[in-house]
Formats: C-alpha cells, structure tokens, sequence
C-alpha cells in the first residue's frame, strides 16, 4: 500500500506595513504650530525686548540705545531690595494661609460634599465672575475704619496681636501689611483649592478603607496616606498662588501704602510714571529670576514633580 505524502503548507503571507507617509508624520507638528506660533509672539519676543531693554541706556526724549549696561541690574536690585523681601514675604505668607484655609474646603468637597459637590466647585470659582479690580475694591470696604469687621478684630483683640506683630497700625487694618495679605489671600485662594480638591478626588477611596481595616487613626490615615497622595495638588497650589501674588501690586496699590509697597507697585511706576525702562525690566527679569530658583528648589525639595 503506497502513502502519499501530504502537499507542503502554503507558505503564510507576511504582513503588509503600511509605512506612514511624510504628510501623515508632519501632522502632529501642523497641530503644534499655532502654540509654537503664540509662544514666540507673545512671549518669547516680549522677552527678548524686555532683555535688551534692561542694558540700555538714555532716556525718553533722547531715546533709548543698547550699551550693554549690565550696572542697572546691581543697582535696581540694591535700591529696590526691601520691596523684593516685601513681596517675598508678603506672597509667602498669603500662600501658606491659602493653604490652611483651601486644604479643608478642598478635602470636604473631595470626600464629604456628596450632592452639593458641584454647588461647592461653583461658590469657589463664582469670584471669578467678578472683575479681580472690583473684588479687590470690595476689601477696602470691608476693612474700612470703623466698619463691622475693624469693629469685632478689635473687640476680640486679635489686632493688639497683629500690631504687636507689625502687621497693623492699632486699630487700623486698612493701608496695612494685614490688609495686603489678607486681599492676596482672598484673591488667589481658588488658585489653592482648585488643583488640591483635583488632587485629592484621584485618591482610590478603598485605600481610606483599608488604613481602617488595619486600625490607623483618622489622623494616621490623613498622615500617611492622604496627605501624601495629594503633594501633587499642593505644589500645584502654592506654585499657582505665590508666582502671580509675588508679583501682584493692585492688592498693595489699592489696599496698603507706601510703607507697604510691594516690587510690582515699583515696575508699574518706573514703567508708567518714572519713564525709566530700563530700571523696570531690569526688576522684571530679577523678579523672574528670584521666583524661579525659589520655585526650582521648592519642587526638589517636594519630592514630586507631577502638576495637577
């Protein structure tokens, strides 16, 4: 009896790749093109002029020439000091209140608010809705000589503490370093909030669970696991919140004085009054300097480097 051999397998056909075409690889650079586009416009381009800015020399009616006149930095930085420790101090402080004040709210909107979560998320951002001008104008009212609030600090002695502290002026809240940070405060508290209740909502709720099963504390839970898992939002929410307060000079223009001017308040005038060019981007770019050594330093120290 013969066996016939079965015929051999017909080989498999290899896969056919489709290689990208080149218009296909440019798209992902076409859809980058106006951000590119709108970062060297607006902002790459303004810096390079504020850059040369800064080394020249001259004034406004005779115009203004590059000279390379790098001394306007060390004497900017040697007149205009106090105001630098003073915005330092001054947004440092507004930040860390921020973050005492916007850390609760932001865990009860997180893990308590239930239905009235979106209701919370809206009271929150409704400051928004107003102008930054009229809500800061609305504290001048508030902390007015006399008025309700003035009235019960003094009632309760809290502003005998505060002027003990330097903070204000007796019985006087208004034109004071309290009254400035209390409008940074007021004012960038939803830039706190904000990437903390973002922070916070990502927590997987089952490790809270079984921090309880092993009988840790509600304070050990929040130490260990909640805090911890929420570094994330609070680097987010001090950066967000010191970088533009540091800055800032319509809280100090329209709610402090000239004993509390803040290095904003000294750009604005050497740019708008003082006609001196030079001398404002000259602080301009140490203010940016300064901040962002800070804030280099700040995020290494953190131990994380992930922004909500």
């Amino acid at each position: 009896m013969t066996v016939t051999a079965a015929p051999p397998a017909p080989p498999t056909p290899e896969p056919v790749v489709h290689k990208p075409s080149v218009r296909r690889k440019l798209v992902p650079y076409w859809l980058l093109l106006p951000g590119i586009l709108w970062l060297l416009v607006f902002f790459a381009l303004p810096m390079l002029y504020q850059a040369s800015t800064s080394v020249q020399t001259g004034s406004l009616e005779e115009g203004f020439e590059v000279t390379w006149h790098f001394q306007t930095y060390w004497d900017a930085l040697t007149e205009y000091y106090p105001q630098f420790v003073r915005s330092l101090l001054y947004a440092g402080t507004a930040t860390l209140l921020c973050l005492l004040f916007g850390y609760p709210l932001a865990y009860l909107i997180a893990f308590r608010a239930g239905r009235w979560r979106n209701l919370l998320l809206v009271l929150v951002i409704a400051p928004f809705f107003t102008s930054f001008l009229i809500r800061t104008l609305a504290w001048k009212t508030i902390l007015a000589d006399g008025g309700p609030v003035v009235d019960v600090l003094n009632t309760i002695g809290f502003l005998d503490v505060t002027d003990w502290l330097g903070m204000t002026d007796g019985s006087r809240v208004l034109a004071t370093p309290l009254a400035v940070v209390t409008g940074l405060t007021y004012n960038f508290l939803p830039f706190m909030i904000l990437p903390l209740y973002t922070s916070l909502e990502r927590i997987d709720p089952r490790l809270h669970e079984a921090a309880r099963d092993l009988y840790a504390r509600p304070s050990t839970v929040f130490r260990k696991v909640t805090f911890p898992l929420s570094m994330p939002g609070v680097v987010s929410g001090t950066l967000l919140t010191f970088i533009p307060a540091s800055g800032d000079y319509v809280n100090a223009e329209l709610l402090g004085s000239t004993d509390t001017r803040m290095i904003g308040n000294v750009i604005q005038s050497q740019f708008l009054r003082v006609l001196d060019y030079p001398t404002a981007a000259a602080l301009s770019f140490i203010l940016m300097a300064v901040v962002l050594i800070m804030v280099t330093f700040y995020i290494r120290r953190a131990g994380t480097e992930e922004l909500v």
